[in-house]
């Protein structure tokens, strides 16, 4: 006969089942899933918010067919690590709420309503067996009537607003840096500064230039603006 199985591993066979001391392994594993992704970060300056990722480049492929910074509404942008087929169906889900909220209220959809939405949906998915946990973690800026914002969601459904904050692989060492470096006063320029010298120093791209995304938010004008590869070689 096998040996017995450790005692925790009884638990991890289905999302619906707790640990003794009151773990669902499914989250946990999903969350290691998202620590296996290319680093992304977000931070919020004193006049908006960044959000920057790199893209994986393989020979041959198109770099744009790998999608990790998305545009939800005019005010709004995501950025993902983790599972980028699950990122997908998410974020087209977010992008039908935002559409649908302007045409019922005439108005742009809050930062915090758009993701209370996203993490409604994730949570919903750490509830019943024959279901697993996206395996993909988000972090969403923009700017509406209530200033600027960036917020986290977990696969666990949890959110968590932060002012300067990485996802994925790089993430340990990135939200060190940010630690030390962040301060309310920090300009555009600077916060664009900061951020290539952490996306350096954590993922070390063959091609920088055309594996980084960076999209700025600005309070402003409430608009979602990504760079292009010209505005990102000079900040290179």
């Amino acid at each position: 006969m096998p040996g017995i199985l450790p005692e925790y591993m009884g638990y991890d066979r289905t999302i619906a089942v707790f640990s003794p001391d009151g773990r669902l392994f499914q989250v946990e594993y999903a969350k290691e899933a998202v620590k296996k992704g290319t680093t992304s970060l977000g931070i919020v300056f004193k006049d908006g918010v960044i959000l920057a990722t790199v893209r994986q480049t393989m020979k041959l492929i198109v770099p744009d067919a790998i999608e990790k910074l998305f545009k939800i509404d005019d005010h709004i942008g995501i950025v993902a690590a983790g599972l980028l087929a699950d990122a997908r169906v998410l974020v087209n889900k977010l992008m039908v709420k935002a559409q649908v909220n302007r045409i019922t209220y005439e108005e742009p959809i809050g930062i915090w309503t758009l993701t209370k939405a996203l993490g409604d949906r994730m949570q919903l998915s750490t509830l019943y067996a024959g279901l697993r946990p996206f395996g993909v973690s988000f972090l969403v800026g923009g700017a509406d009537s209530t200033g600027s914002h960036l917020i986290e969601a977990d696969p666990s459904g949890m959110l968590y607003e932060w002012k300067a904050y990485a996802i994925g692989k790089g993430a340990t060492v990135a939200n060190k840096i940010f630690r030390d470096k962040h301060r309310d006063s920090l300009d555009e320029k600077n916060t664009l500064k900061l951020i290539i010298s952490i996306i350096k120093k954590v993922e070390k791209p063959s091609n920088l230039m055309k594996a980084l995304e960076i999209a700025v938010v600005r309070e402003s004008d409430k608009k979602f603006h990504k760079l292009t590869e010209e505005q990102i070689k000079k900040l290179l």
